[in-house]
């Protein structure tokens, strides 16, 4: 038989007693004394338990010093407050506590030091007050870390979120690193898909992207110049939270929201090639998040999003150049240091001085006007990254270098160095030699300059089949491979009739006069032959 609560207990006393049940019948019935009768049937609801009694412990009598130490402690300078470890020693040294512990010191202040305050006025009861936010005025932006495996390495980025605080619409985009780049061309991206900027403050933390330095505990700040610039393009007006934990509070939106997407969307962790495919999954995503409420709100994210977008102000016209530009000097290596990191550019240029942009997600080189290279970004620090095509005309005179090269380690592991191109520089070397076979292979990546990497490999697989190990040879197959694919797109394009296209000379000379001028004749030039003397040969 199940046991009845005390309510059920009391409901059932009540009910016999109406019937009729005298005190003793009810006790004898349910097994309860005279008082729980009574109780019952003077109120439905019995009478909540009384709470214990504090345990005695053998810290009870060293309670009120503690507290005296806390109270001295709050006219004492900061530096000479009382600790745990002090107010335990005192309480062994000055008044012979020891049947007490250091663990029951440290548990009773870690409560008690904080009530003191409160109770002396010097404490402040942490609250946090709802806000309302005006439509298309306040917005929020910070970054988060997130793990990626991006191309089978498992590595760390950093997720850029910008939400409206009205409506909740939060636009994310994921980057390499959180520098400025990056804080940049997340701003960007996030204005034009709003559609464009809010009219009052955004609240930041103190990124380095943002501030150069914050000025003691007031709210200003020395902003880095080129955020500055960048804040006066758009029409964007800052506000800084306040250092350390207690700042996070002031923009919790964007906090909450950078957890939500983690978990809701980056779980499990994402495995794929590029952070460029990455990024449109997540516009996909941010599209499908306007369908959903936030607690209890009556409408959508994208129908309060409705009400906001048209109160934005407008975007600029003219873009803001996000990338920072550095004038670098190459190197014998044929290489040029951004950030820690090593990139490549052609031998040509070693000893002279590129510009070098430096995006959130790649960097490009210029000579003058010219772009010379384009690398996709570094993730890690001390890295390098290498292109063969850089180097093959300094190994056209030094063919023994390229075995070992490491721009022909790196090509082999992007895939621009199949196993066809293993197979025709083993067959060439073994036809030609050691030297004259890699030239030649040289040769053949010098080729992938003119001509697509697919017909290339095409060629090389066309020409080792039938032995033709050279890079003419190879030159030829390749035309050919790229003359069969023209012609396969010729063939799906529609047919056009030619029997209705008329000839636009044809049409011209048939409206010209005829032409009665008599053809053109050399016999006056025989006048010149009768000069000639018989004794003297022509020349």
């Amino acid at each position: 038989m199940l046991s009845k609560s005390k309510v059920d207990l009391y409901a059932a006393i009540r009910r016999d007693a109406r019937q009729g049940l005298s005190n003793r019948a009810l006790q004898r019935k349910y097994g309860v004394g005279f008082l729980t009768v009574q109780k019952a049937l003077s109120s439905a609801w019995p009478e909540p338990r009384k709470p214990l009694p504090p345990r005695v412990t053998r810290l009870d009598p060293f309670k009120p010093l503690i507290d005296e130490m806390l109270r001295a402690d709050l006219d004492a300078p900061r530096k000479q407050r009382h600790t745990v470890k002090r107010s335990f020693e005192r309480l062994l040294d000055e008044h012979g506590a020891d049947e007490i512990s250091y663990q029951m010191v440290r548990g009773y202040v870690a409560g008690r030091r904080e009530e003191i305050r409160v109770q002396a006025g010097r404490g402040v009861v942490e609250a946090f007050v709802p806000q309302t936010h005006k439509p298309g005025a306040e917005a929020e932006v910070d970054f988060g870390d997130v793990t990626v495996r991006l191309g089978g390495e498992v590595v760390t980025c950093y997720l850029f979120a910008f939400r409206m605080s009205y409506s909740g619409k939060a636009v994310h985009r994921i980057f390499a690193s959180a520098g400025q780049e990056a804080f940049f061309e997340g701003h960007v991206h996030a204005l034009n898909v709003l559609g464009g900027v809010p009219t009052g403050k955004v609240r930041y933390d103190n990124l380095r992207a943002a501030v150069a330095r914050v000025l003691g505990f007031s709210r200003q700040r020395v902003e880095a110049e080129r955020w500055t610039a960048f804040r006066s393009h758009y029409g964007l007006e800052a506000l800084y939270c306040q250092p350390g934990i207690r700042g996070a509070h002031e923009k919790g939106g964007v906090e909450g929201q950078i957890g939500w997407f983690r978990r809701n969307h980056l779980v499990p962790v994402p495995e794929v090639a590029t952070l460029a495919e990455l990024n449109a999954m997540i516009e996909q995503w941010d599209e499908a998040d306007d369908t959903r409420r936030i607690r209890s709100r009556s409408q959508t994210i994208g129908e309060y999003f409705e009400t906001e977008q048209p109160l934005l102000s407008p975007l600029p016209e003219e873009p803001f150049e996000t990338g920072r530009l550095f004038t670098l000097r190459v190197d014998r290596y044929s290489q040029i240091s951004v950030r820690t990191n090593r990139y490549s550019v052609p031998v040509r240029l070693i000893g002279r001085s590129v510009r070098a942009m430096l995006h959130a997600s790649e960097l490009m080189v210029y000579d003058g006007r010219e772009e010379v290279a384009r690398h996709e970004r570094l993730i890690a620090k001390g890295g390098t990254r290498l292109e063969l095509e850089h180097y093959l005309e300094a190994l056209v005179r030094k063919p023994g270098a390229l075995p070992g090269a490491t721009a022909l380690d790196q090509a082999r592991s992007a895939g621009r160095f199949t196993p066809v191109h293993d197979a025709w520089w083993a067959a060439a070397v073994k036809a030609h030699g050691e030297r004259d076979g890699t030239r030649a292979l040289i040769e053949v990546l010098l080729l992938g300059r003119h001509l697509p990497h697919e017909h290339l490999v095409t060629g090389l697989a066309a020409a080792l089949k039938t032995g033709a190990l050279t890079a003419d040879a190879v030159a030829l197959e390749a035309r050919k491979a790229a003359e069969d694919d023209n012609g396969d797109m010729e063939l799906s394009l529609p047919t056009v009739n030619r029997s209705k296209v008329t000839s636009l000379t044809s049409r011209r000379l048939a409206h010209l006069p005829p032409d009665k001028r008599p053809l053109p004749s050399v016999a006056h030039y025989d006048q010149l032959l009768r000069l000639r003397r018989p004794d003297r040969p022509t020349s």
